[in-house]
């Protein structure tokens, strides 16, 4: 049989549904020679963000679903998404502030309650990113096995369920400063810029973490300790440049530019310490937000075929 005449009569097998690999042929060069390639095969990069943009109404849906759902049979129900942080930061005012007397500590603004509270919000933002994002593959491996779409939209909705949350704690955090004595100033319009900053940042550390939590199960374990070290690095409940007075140079830089302690201080300078962030500030939030959030998307899409799999 010619050639053209075997093409004919592999093309009237495959619509009959009978095509079979020829003798002694592998299966990857039958799969070339009809055109056919795997559908969990990770796609190139200006495809996979346009599929995740064309999905973006199903993000939005899911992260909003699981919202609702979280405190769903809880008396208080949403309020939980306020409370919580309010009474982490009321205890850490009882030891840190009265106890130890750092609300009496220069560098504080003289308002401790709002700088306190300040950086708990902040931080439980990045910090329930990140733990959302541990778990966003691995507890859905139903979903990723039924259904195809790009799996970075997980850690992605992870991430805005976390923003929505945040915009219950910025109305209750912005309602303290008030009432604690801060006043209103032209600064207050960077908050939308500040928090975009640390929402990129959440995104790229949320991505790196799921691709992770993925494989390794036990990061979910090993990351509440990681992030309470975390925190008491950051500066939530003190000023790290008082703090830090006397310690080697480095080690002061080193958690000045932390991003947590970075965005901490960013909100800081805007609403209680009445002044611009200063140009190291900047460069460390901007930094720290491109930069996540560029190898935190590349990491996760590297291992794109093999979420769900095993």
């Amino acid at each position: 049989m010619s050639q053209p005449e075997s093409a004919v009569a592999d093309a009237q097998a495959g619509d009959r549904g009978g095509a079979t690999p020829m003798k002694g042929e592998s299966l990857a060069a039958f799969a070339e020679r009809h055109g056919l390639r795997r559908s969990i095969a990770r796609p190139a990069l200006p495809v996979y963000l346009r599929q995740l943009w064309q999905r973006r109404h199903f993000i939005v849906t899911y992260a909003t679903s699981r919202n609702l759902s979280k405190y769903s049979n809880s008396v208080l129900g949403q309020l939980w998404q306020v409370i919580t942080p309010l009474l982490n930061a009321a205890v850490y005012w009882l030891m840190f502030g009265l106890i130890l007397g750092q609300k009496d500590k220069p560098g504080v603004g003289g308002n401790y309650t709002a700088f306190l509270i300040t950086g708990v919000m902040v931080f439980t933002f990045t910090q329930r990113s990140v733990l959302g994002g541990a778990k966003s593959v691995s507890s859905n491996l139903s979903l990723i096995r039924a259904l195809h779409f790009p799996r970075a939209s997980l850690p992605l909705a992870y991430t805005l369920q976390e923003l929505q949350q945040l915009g219950w704690s910025m109305a209750v955090l912005i309602a303290i400063v008030l009432v604690t004595g801060e006043p209103v100033t032209w600064l207050w319009l960077l908050i939308p810029v500040a928090l975009l900053l640390q929402t990129l940042f959440n995104l790229g550390a949320a991505l790196m973490v799921a691709r992770i939590g993925a494989f390794v199960r036990d990061v979910n374990q090993l990351l509440p300790f990681a992030l309470r070290t975390w925190l008491y690095a950051s500066g939530v409940f003190y000023s790290i440049q008082e703090q830090t007075k006397g310690l080697p140079e480095l080690l002061r830089w080193v958690l000045e530019v932390n991003p947590a302690a970075a965005y901490i201080q960013f909100m800081r300078d805007l609403l209680i310490f009445e002044q611009a962030p200063s140009a190291v500030t900047w460069i460390t939030c901007v930094f720290w937000a491109v930069c996540a959030l560029i190898v935190g998307f590349l990491y996760f899409w590297l291992a794109e075929e093999k979420y769900g799999r095993g």
